[in-house]
């Protein structure tokens, strides 16, 4: 039971300014292409729309990260890129990062009128 109250003690202590960072949450979504199947998702090759959550200093910063994070991991941004402010599930660090990446396939609709 003390280890659940610890996962969710830091957010009481954010809530109520007894933990403090400089960085926002966010939850970014981008439309884009998995151009490698060496990737350490198991995203296969393809359209797909990546999410991360991030802490940032800003929706530019998460807009950011999401690219750069993308590239390294055989993920090209194509298409948009949607940014929300969300409720964290991790608690901040001293810099910037994102985590609990996914990835959803998805079929280009251009393929299926071809």
């Amino acid at each position: 039971m003390a280890e659940s109250a610890d996962k969710t003690d830091w957010k009481l202590k954010l809530r109520y300014g007894r933990l403090k960072t400089s960085f926002s949450h966010f939850t970014a979504i981008a439309e884009g292409v998995m151009t490698s199947a060496a990737n350490p998702f198991d995203c296969p090759e393809g359209n797909a729309f990546m999410g991360m959550k991030a802490w940032a200093s800003s929706s530019g910063e998460a807009a950011d990260m999401i690219c750069v994070i993308g590239k390294e991991i055989g993920f090209e941004v194509t298409g948009d890129v949607q940014i929300y402010a969300t409720e964290p599930e991790q608690p901040p660090r001293d810099n910037p990062h994102g985590y609990d990446i996914k990835f959803t396939l998805f079929e280009s609709d251009s393929l299926k009128n071809a």
